[in-house]
């Protein structure tokens, strides 16, 4: 099992089971005995046993609790199934196949299948709120996007007005200041979001950049994640 620490990998195909269109599962094992999951709707987490033999035993499997489409939904049951159903793991290269009863997962490590996309020249539009080890949707009907620059700038939109900043990277962390916005006044969804991304955008932030995927998160516990669409 040591030999998937510290790896996450993405499916690349599916025998026995149709995923839904478009959706790609992630299995990732953070630290020793962690496993996350993710198949399109929510962030999936659970124990992993260290046993003898070649099968891959999670247990304690749990997640957020975020609306998605009822297909989503349905696949994050079937994941959850299957991968606590204790499958067979092989592991060759940068290629896992999980295999149980009925089915069987193939993934490629993430690395080699999807690489780490740029902060900058990236940009990056927000489509989750954090709050400790909870996350949320944005309000339907609005979207916050933003763009760093390699000359330590950030630009983009709250979800209701245009911004401009600073926003100087150091390793993992981003320092943001002066941060300024257009004086638009939005109600609804576009006013909420606003009112969630602007509060991030305030002193360090810890950054994580996970594929097409970045991660905001502040002190606290409160973050975003945005994901990478050119």
């Amino acid at each position: 099992m040591n030999t998937l620490v510290g790896r996450t990998f993405l499916s690349t195909e599916v025998k026995g089971h149709s995923l839904v269109q478009g959706s790609r599962v992630s299995v990732a094992f953070p630290e020793k005995g962690k496993v996350t999951v993710q198949g399109g709707c929510n962030h999936l987490f659970g124990t992993v046993v260290d046993e003898p033999g070649d099968k891959l035993v999670i247990t304690d499997m749990g997640g957020t609790d975020m609306g998605c489409d009822q297909p989503l939904m349905q696949q994050d049951e079937w994941l959850t199934k299957f991968l606590t159903s204790k499958p067979v793991w092989a592991l060759t290269g940068d290629k896992l196949v999980l295999t149980g009863t009925n089915e069987e997962l193939t993934l490629v490590d993430r690395k080699v299948a999807d690489p780490d996309r740029k902060l900058t020249g990236t940009k990056w539009v927000v489509d989750t709120l954090l709050e400790g080890d909870s996350a949320s949707s944005i309000p339907q009907g609005a979207e916050a996007h933003l763009t760093f620059t390699d000359d330590g700038k950030v630009t983009g939109n709250t979800g209701c007005n245009a911004l401009t900043g600073s926003a100087k990277v150091s390793g993992n962390k981003i320092v943001f200041s002066a941060v300024a916005t257009t004086k638009m006044l939005c109600a609804g969804a576009a006013g909420e979001l606003e009112k969630a991304v602007l509060p991030i955008l305030e002193g360090e932030v810890t950054m994580k950049i996970d594929a097409n995927r970045l991660e905001l998160k502040q002190a606290g516990g409160k973050g975003l994640q945005l994901k990478a669409t050119a």
